[in-house]
């Protein structure tokens, strides 16, 4: 067969994640498209993969695939007659502490929302369907009865063969030489077959993402890492229970030790997730790689294999067959990046997927709907390429990706902040913040306090109370001088009522918080109004001065992005962002603006310092550091001004997220430690003191204050998270989303935001994406959750189902598997009239 000169798309590489995303291209009506492998299909890291369907995962984005996945790969079989060697066995795991059961708790809940079957097994019932299992600590477990595992590569030829019966064309052994752009920005794979002139190209290679990001300019965030596991001689056991006709027992994972389990003909598999596993590929493979392997090194897997042992003794008669050591693809987070390129047009990105077998069919259905409709049906936050930024250097993912390898077993914990590669951002007053008791938390690279411990303050052994398990980590690292100031846990932790103090002072007083990490850039130009206008929601503020909130729509009528607009002169916008959303927010502004000189971008995240001054307070001490007017007359809420701060200098904005009285300082950073430095001189008479992330977070909860991707998102419509303020559809010019927006509300909204005030909780608050319930009917789920010290209310913020938002409405929500009675109160239970914000 004659390979092809020109197509719609050329997916590069032939594992199951490309051979997925051919198949869903061409399912999804795209038949002229093709897939280029260097070698054979599954040469990479399929064809040694241990083919397990892990649905447990506590990321809503991957959750939604993985669940799509081990939907499909039963109706792919039927659809192509091809066994994909599913064995539905079903996952079992273990718990032996209850942390580990509270983590179980709470993913279950967020399987109930994604629509994920989860049931709680006794030690007992454990024993019926793992009878060779010894369970000596174990409190209990859960089971996904649908789960099992699947044989990788057969699942790789269905989806070859599917693909091409809906014609998709795949070449083997034809390795891409270079990928060049083209000025209308469709692309040439050159390869040593010929050229390829295509509109897309998506990029599965696996453990070759950096060789082929370099083609293109493109740091990809993706380095593998190096996965064991043993294949076992057979059992006498395991062959009579198949000589009897007995099932074959579920996948085991017995996660406090850090390994899997499943039977293999006749014998076993064991796959532990060890701390030490090296990267490898740091570079990428060898041009001529193909059916790779490692040596293995069970001197590494002993702690594991010792725990086994006493689990199942039986694997302790066994002996070792082979020992499989390949290489996994990693990210940061340890989940993959399943989007769109940034800095680059029509450019995709399916890579770093340690758990590809699982990911795979639902990660190609929604980059085809990406790809084909210009918008994924999934929020995929969560997997974004972008989430990760220019910070995310070699080093940095050498270090982090073996630690997101050996937390695979390790406790999620919803306030865990992991230790490697930090501190790697910081601000000027890092060490004033630290000096002052700051335990930081990390976003986007930055260190941002998270909560202030008092001099001295520390927890025992006692306080930390760790279980006998091999996996038992409950506590954030140690600061310099030792100390451990911060158990993680799903209930509220030690630092709860620190937090509550945060939030009461500044209520009462006046506090600071180092928001540096915000992102910020300038929009200049004589088209700068015309085209911000055209992008964003809202109306642009029209006079010097003025702030606005402003939201980018999705295609299809979501929120994409959310930036605080300031009005600096005429045609001259500053643009304030969320930090970890850097990368994807400025990705769509730059492709979003227009060529022709009429609009200029600069970003400035790293030049500007922010500090946020807040509480009843707050202007009586800015007063004794500038000569401009404070006074609530000249300085209005929702407007900015230039001020001295002594001899420094900054731009005033009067907002913030925490609804008090306050300002945030925007400064150059050079200038920070000096401003840092009036403010808590002067500060002194007024009782300053310094707050952190989780306060803020529990106050913005008391405001109903939104946030992405939470209670913003793609997949609910910017009027059904109610942003009515901000959506002008009265506007003069079209926006991004506007149409679409109106068609969706014109058919009518299925969803709407509520606030709730939780009843009867006593050591464990809402989190965000546990269920909403209505008479034991699932009718929505929250977005996010806390206490509210100022209002001193169990509070969360929801989407539920229409006929379900009005005020006063009771249901109940499940915290932790237990369900609480909640009740629909009026956005802002703090402050509803903003008086303090308009003080």
């Amino acid at each position: 067969m004659a390979m092809k000169t020109g197509t719609k798309v050329v997916v590069v590489g032939g594992g199951v994640v490309g051979v997925s995303t051919l198949y869903h291209l061409a399912k999804k009506g795209w038949t002229d498209v093709v897939l280029v492998e260097r070698k054979e299909l599954t040469s990479g890291s399929t064809w040694h993969a241990a083919g397990l369907l892990p649905l447990f995962n506590m990321s809503y984005s991957v959750g939604k695939l993985h669940q799509y996945s081990v939907d499909f790969y039963h109706e792919l079989e039927k659809e192509t007659g091809q066994d994909v060697g599913f064995s539905v066995v079903s996952n079992i795991r273990l718990a032996s502490n209850q942390d580990r059961m509270d983590e179980y708790k709470y993913y279950s809940g967020v399987a109930q929302t994604v629509g994920v079957e989860v049931n709680f097994l006794t030690p007992e019932q454990v024993k019926d369907v793992w009878p060779m299992a010894n369970l000596d600590g174990v409190i209990g477990a859960i089971q996904h009865p649908h789960d099992g595992y699947i044989q990788a590569a057969d699942l790789t030829m269905a989806l070859a063969k599917g693909a091409r019966a809906r014609g998709a064309e795949i070449y083997r052994n034809t390795a891409v030489l270079d990928l060049e752009q083209q000025p209308d920005e469709s692309w040439i794979v050159k390869t040593d077959k010929g050229d390829i002139h295509c509109q897309h190209v998506v990029c599965c290679t696996g453990n070759f993402a950096r060789k082929t990001g370099e083609m293109v300019g493109l740091d990809i965030p993706v380095i593998p890492v190096e996965h064991q596991y043993i294949v076992t001689d057979p059992h006498p056991d395991i062959l009579a229970r198949k000589a009897q006709g007995l099932p074959e027992q579920a996948v085991l994972r017995d996660s406090d030790a850090g390994y899997y389990l499943r039977e293999e003909a006749g014998g076993f598999i064991l796959g532990p997730y060890e701390e030490n596993a090296p990267c490898c590929y740091v570079d990428g493979p060898s041009d001529q790689s193909e059916y790779e392997l490692f040596n293995g090194d069970l001197d590494r897997l002993m702690p594991h294999i010792e725990a086994c042992m006493t689990r199942v003794p039986a694997f302790a008669e066994v002996g070792v067959k082979t020992v499989y050591n390949g290489a996994i693809a990693y990210t940061p987070d340890g989940n993959p990046i399943v989007g769109p390129a940034w800095g680059l047009k029509n450019f995709w990105l399916n890579e770093g997927h340690s758990f590809g077998i699982t990911a795979a069919g639902g990660a190609g259905w929604q980059l085809a709907e990406w790809i084909v409709d210009g918008e994924p049906t999934v929020d995929m936050m969560g997997v974004d390429p972008r989430r990760f930024g220019p910070y995310a250097s070699r080093g940095y993912l050498r270090s982090k990706n073996e630690e997101a390898y050996d937390h695979v077993f390790k406790n999620h914990y919803p306030d865990e902040e992991r230790s490697a590669a930090r501190p790697l951002k910081t601000t000027p007053c890092y060490d004033r913040m630290k000096a002052l008791g700051a335990v930081f938390g990390s976003v986007y690279g930055w260190e941002r306090p998270n909560w202030f411990a008092p001099p001295g303050y520390s927890l025992s052994h006692a306080d930390l109370d760790k279980s006998d398990t091999l996996w038992n980590k409950n506590h954030s690292n140690a600061l310099a001088d030792g100390r451990i100031v911060e158990k993680n846990s799903f209930r509220r932790s030690n630092y709860f009522d620190f937090v509550g103090q945060e939030c009461r002072h500044v209520n009462q007083h006046v506090g600071v918080l180092d928001m540096s990490a915000f992102s910020k850039c300038t929009v200049t130009g004589h088209g700068s109004e015309v085209w911000l206008n055209s992008i964003l929601a809202n109306t642009i503020p029209k006079t010097v001065g003025r702030i606005g909130l402003c939201h980018m729509l999705s295609q299809s009528g979501g929120v994409r992005a959310e930036f605080t607009v300031y009005k600096r002169a005429r045609n001259s916008y500053y643009l304030v962002f969320a930090g970890s959303q850097e990368r994807h927010d400025w990705d769509y502004l730059t492709k979003l603006a227009p060529r022709d000189g009429s609009v200029n971008l600069q970003k400035i995240t790293t030049q500007m310092g922010v500090l946020v001054v807040a509480g009843p307070k707050s202007r009586d001490l800015l007063q004794k550091l500038t000569d401009t007017d404070m006074s609530k007359e000249n300085f209005k809420w929702l407007t900015g001004k230039s001020i001295n701060i002594g001899y420094a200098q900054a731009e005033a904005l009067r907002v913030n997220f925490v609804g008090e009285l306050g300002w945030e300082l925007h400064h150059p950073i050079e200038m920070q430690n000096y401003i840092f430095d009036e403010l808590m001189k002067a500060g002194a008479e007024f009782n300053i003191k310094p707050f952190g992330i989780r306060a803020m977070d529990s106050m913005r909860i008391e405001k109903s204050y939104r946030l992405i991707p939470r209670e913003m998102s793609i997949e609910y419509s910017a009027l059904e998270s109610g942003l009515e303020r901000f959506v002008k559809l009265d506007k003069e010019c079209d926006f991004v989303g506007k149409d679409a927006l109106i068609a969706w509300q014109e058919k009518g909204f299925d969803n709407c935001f509520v606030t709730l005030e939780v009843h009867g909780v006593t050591d464990a608050d809402a989190r965000g994406s546990e269920g909403l319930y209505k008479g034991g009917v699932l009718v929505g789920r929250a977005t996010s959750g806390g206490f509210g010290f100022r209002t001193n209310k169990s509070l969360a913020l929801g989407l539920v189902k229409a006929a379900f938002g009005a005020i006063g409405t009771e249901l109940e929500i499940e915290i932790l598997g237990q369900r609480y009675p909640v009740t629909v109160i009026e956005e802002s239970p703090f402050d509803g009239e903003n008086s303090c914000l308009r003080s």
